[in-house]
């Protein structure tokens, strides 16, 4: 199975940034649909981010315009520039792929089936 493993997640205050990684042990997966979910402790793993095999990307209306997905397909790793952090964007943040050759659907749990181990991102006020 795809492997997925985050990183760059760490402490930062309000205002400031962090890009986190994912790198994809296939890559093949580049083709799949690619995001990322967060979870807050106490609180259900939500969508953040996604992006297709073409590039094209979809948000969560919290983090539109402030946060970047992007992707390398020859590394391959995707990315997620975040800029403006606020402490309600602390949590664990999760890499997701879906089924190599689909198009993204719904930034839901179901539409991923391979998942990161995660990396923590918190933001002090």
């Amino acid at each position: 199975q795809v492997q997925l493993v985050e990183s760059g997640g760490g402490s930062v205050q309000a205002g400031g940034s962090l890009k986190l990684s994912c790198v994809a042990s296939v890559a093949t997966f580049m083709t799949a649909c690619m995001g990322w979910f967060r979870q807050a402790p106490g609180k259900e793993r939500e969508g953040v981010a996604a992006i297709d095999s073409d590039g094209s990307t979809s948000y969560a209306d919290y983090v539109k315009g402030r946060f970047t997905l992007s992707k390398d397909n020859a590394k391959p790793t995707i990315y997620l520039q975040m800029n403006s952090l606020k402490p309600e964007d602390t949590a664990m943040y999760y890499c997701a792929a879906g089924q190599p050759w689909r198009a993204c659907g719904p930034l839901i749990e179901p539409s991923f089936n391979y998942w990161g181990q995660g990396t923590q991102v918190t933001v002090s006020s």
